[in-house]
């Protein structure tokens, strides 16, 4: 962790250090792939600047999707209640998917989605976090691509929200019961 403030908030990681991990994991999902097609399926809206950046990373021929959820509403704490809002818009069908979520926290939203995908039959499907928090684990799931462990912190920045402001920082930071709304 660094002592870097922005806005008045702590750096946990910075644009750079984000940069170099996501490319590290494009690389490995490129040696895993070994050449075959990919739909990388984005949870909406804090996966977007993610996998956007993971998608450059990765060097295969790839497809988005994306699907958008909700369990937290405007508050800090999930609801424990996973709504489906937005589904993939095509099928993914004996193909391998790659599921690229913000932070990987309850595990209860990717538990949901991981259950509604391998409804459809998927060739493969794996999971990337770029944060993970294991101690809040309510639900049993494991990423296959982690970017970061963390621990039980509330992070803003580089797609994460809180009450939809934030996102667009282009760090990853901390956000404090102390800090001015």
């Amino acid at each position: 962790m660094t002592a870097v403030t922005y806005q008045g908030l702590e750096v946990l990681y910075t644009r750079q250090q984000i940069a170099e991990r996501v490319a590290e994991m494009g690389a490995q999902i490129t040696r895993d792939l070994n050449g075959e097609k990919l739909v990388m399926v984005g949870v909406l809206k804090g996966a977007a600047p993610f996998l956007a950046d993971l998608a450059r990373a990765v060097q295969v021929d790839a497809t988005f999707d994306f699907v958008a959820t909700s369990s937290y509403g405007h508050g800090t704490r999930s609801s424990g209640a996973v709504k489906l809002i937005k589904d993939l818009d095509q099928s993914i069908e004996g193909k391998n998917v790659l599921v690229v979520e913000d932070i990987l926290d309850t595990g209860i939203t990717l538990a949901y989605l991981r259950k509604l995908f391998q409804q459809q039959r998927p060739k493969t499907l794996r999971i990337a976090t770029l944060l993970d928090k294991p101690s809040r684990r309510i639900e049993e799931i494991k990423p296959d691509y982690v970017g970061f462990s963390i621990p039980n912190l509330f992070v803003i920045g580089y797609g994460m929200d809180y009450a939809e402001r934030y996102r667009n920082l282009p760090d990853i930071c901390l956000m404090t019961p102390d800090h001015p709304e």
